[in-house]
């Protein structure tokens, strides 16, 4: 039995899909193809177009946890931890540091570990969110910092391990970078991160099954003429108790909410109970070094001051009051007369 379908049925059932019934349409595509405009008195066959639907492409193995304005405010958010930790480790090494943010991303965890090269992997818990975070620097990158922290040029050492004594050095230099990203989360959530393990291979990084959905923040890290790549990495349970707060929205508002007067008081409270180190100077003079060797009690020195001036009082190094010195008791006390006015 021949399958083969002819023109006129292969016409039948490309009109039938494009209709509202299957035999209404064939039979007016039936006539579209055999009736023939007579006259002008003849209607044309109307035109039969098939309706466009709109659709979105959706892979379920790699279902999306964040919206995307959820993501561009955790970028915003890592760009300003990246300016920070940048900023930190060039006062630190007394170097050049440059951090930029390179791309966000929400993947599988296994396909997080599969993108990572030889890197120090630094396992971190950042309370009172729950669970593990993982901050992951090639080793490039830590060997370049570790020889410019100990006098070095700073040049990458081909080394996959680390001694007894980087160690201690890179779990500090990551401890440093913790206040940066402090500071920029401190706008969603006050974190307090902290290490629980340094690693040097992934097969001991499980901080999430392989499918779970984590938040890949790569950046560039730049050290003179070395380029690295360091990651952060968040799983998606993390970060679930604070994704409302992932609104760029929100997170504006509460930066620039105003203080009402009981955040006032209460800064006040903490100001004022600050302690500030005072210091008077009674006088000061000058002695070669052998003058000064040959000090003993009993002798007298002539100091700068006189004795019916005023001398000041230094808070905080800065020069505040004025007063001279008195006897409460037997306790030597400091009179203060009135403000120091630099004249």
């Amino acid at each position: 039995m021949s399958e083969i379908l002819s023109q006129s049925e292969i016409e039948s059932l490309l009109s039938s899909l494009s209709g509202d019934g299957p035999s209404e349409v064939s039979d007016q595509g039936a006539k579209a193809k055999t009736t023939q405009p007579t006259g002008q008195g003849d209607t044309p066959t109307p035109r039969v177009t098939r309706p466009t639907y709109a659709y979105e492409v959706y892979d379920f193995r790699r279902p999306d946890k964040f919206s995307k304005e959820q993501l561009r405010t955790l970028q915003m958010l890592h760009e300003t931890f990246a300016r920070l930790a940048g900023s930190s480790l060039s006062a630190y090494l007394r170097s050049p540091i440059n951090i930029d943010l390179i791309s966000l991303e929400q993947i599988p965890y296994e396909e997080y570990l599969r993108s990572i090269n030889q890197s120090v992997f630094a396992i971190m818990s950042i309370p009172p969110l729950n669970g593990q975070a993982v901050l992951e620097i090639e080793f490039s990158v830590i060997f370049t910092i570790i020889d410019r922290l100990l006098g070095g040029p700073g040049r990458p050492i081909e080394r996959g391990v680390l001694t007894e004594i980087e160690a201690p050095l890179v779990r500090s230099l990551i401890e440093r970078t913790f206040g940066a990203l402090k500071s920029a989360w401190e706008g969603v959530v006050i974190v307090n991160p902290g290490i629980e393990g340094l690693e040097t291979s992934a097969q001991f990084v499980q901080i999430a099954p392989p499918s779970d959905i984590v938040i890949s923040v790569l950046f560039e890290v730049r050290a003179g003429d070395m380029r690295g790549a360091m990651s952060l990495c968040i799983p998606y349970m993390v970060l679930k108790p604070v994704t409302a707060k992932l609104s760029a929205q929100k997170w504006f508002a509460s930066s620039s909410r105003k203080q009402n007067p009981l955040h006032r008081r209460f800064l006040s409270a903490h100001v004022h109970a600050t302690p500030v180190e005072c210091t008077v100077t009674l006088g000061q003079c000058r002695l070669s070094v052998r003058d000064f060797m040959g000090l003993k009690a009993g002798d007298v020195l002539r100091l700068n001051q006189r004795a019916d001036r005023d001398i000041l009082m230094h808070v905080a190094k800065q020069p505040k009051f004025e007063g001279r010195p008195a006897l409460n008791g037997k306790k030597l006390v400091y009179n203060v007369t009135g403000p120091y006015i630099e004249i």
